[in-house]
C-alpha cells in the first residue's frame, strides 16, 4: 500500500472516531508515526483528505448506478440492485461512507459542487427507477420522496451496522435487506 493509501486510510478511520473538525494533521502524523511535515510530501492537507475520501465513494456510488441504470431489468430488479450496492460499498468503504455522511458539509469549492452534484444525479435517477416501478404496478402508488427518504435513511446507516456482524450476519442482510425495504412498496 502507497504511503498516500495509507495516510488515506488512517484519516479516514481518525475522521470516523472523532469527526473532521477534531482531527489535526499533528494526530493524523502520530498516528502514521510520522512527523506532521512529512504529510506534505503526500498530501496537501486536510481538505484534500476529506475531499479523495469523499468523492472516491461518491464515484463509486454513481458508477453503480450506471452500471444498474443499463440493466434492462425491472424496476424492483434495480432497485433491489441499488441495495445491494450500498452494502457492498458499507462493506468495502466502510471509514470513507462514515466520513461521507458525516462530514461532507466540510467539503470546500470544487470538491463540494462536484459531491452535491453527484449526490444529486444519484438520488434523480433512484428516484426515476421507483416512479417506473409506480408506473409499471411494481411499487404501490406512494410519494417518491417518501420512499426514497426512508429507503436512503437505512441505507445510509448500514455503516454503523456491519463493522459489529459476523459473516453470516452480512449475508443475511445482503439477503433480507432488499426484501424487507421493498416489499412494504410492492404491489
Amino acid at each position: 500500500m502507497s504511503r498516500k493509501k495509507q495516510i488515506l486510510k488512517t484519516a479516514a478511520q481518525l475522521f470516523k472516531e472523532r469527526g473532521y473538525s477534531a482531527v489535526t494533521m499533528r494526530d493524523l502524523a502520530a498516528a502514521m508515526d510520522m512527523k506532521a511535515a512529512s504529510l506534505y510530501n503526500h498530501i496537501s492537507g486536510k481538505q484534500e483528505i476529506l475531499a479523495t475520501l469523499i468523492l472516491e465513494v461518491a464515484h463509486e456510488f454513481t458508477s453503480g448506478m450506471d452500471t444498474v441504470e443499463m440493466d434492462d431489468k425491472s424496476a424492483f430488479a434495480k432497485a433491489e440492485q441499488l441495495i445491494l450496492l450500498h452494502i457492498k460499498i458499507a462493506l468495502e468503504y466502510t471509514d470513507a461512507l462514515a466520513v461521507l455522511n458525516t462530514d461532507w458539509m466540510h467539503l470546500e469549492g470544487a470538491p463540494y459542487q462536484e459531491y452535491i452534484t453527484l449526490r444529486k444525479e444519484y438520488e434523480l435517477d433512484f428516484k426515476k427507477i421507483l416512479k417506473n416501478g409506480i408506473a409499471t404496478g411494481e411499487f404501490k402508488t406512494m410519494n417518491v420522496e417518501t420512499i426514497l427518504f426512508n429507503l436512503l435513511s437505512t441505507l445510509r446507516s448500514i455503516y454503523l451496522w456491519i463493522p459489529k456482524k459476523s459473516t453470516t450476519e452480512v449475508a443475511d442482510l445482503k439477503k433480507e435487506l432488499p426484501q424487507i425495504l421493498l416489499t412494504g412498496i410492492s404491489s
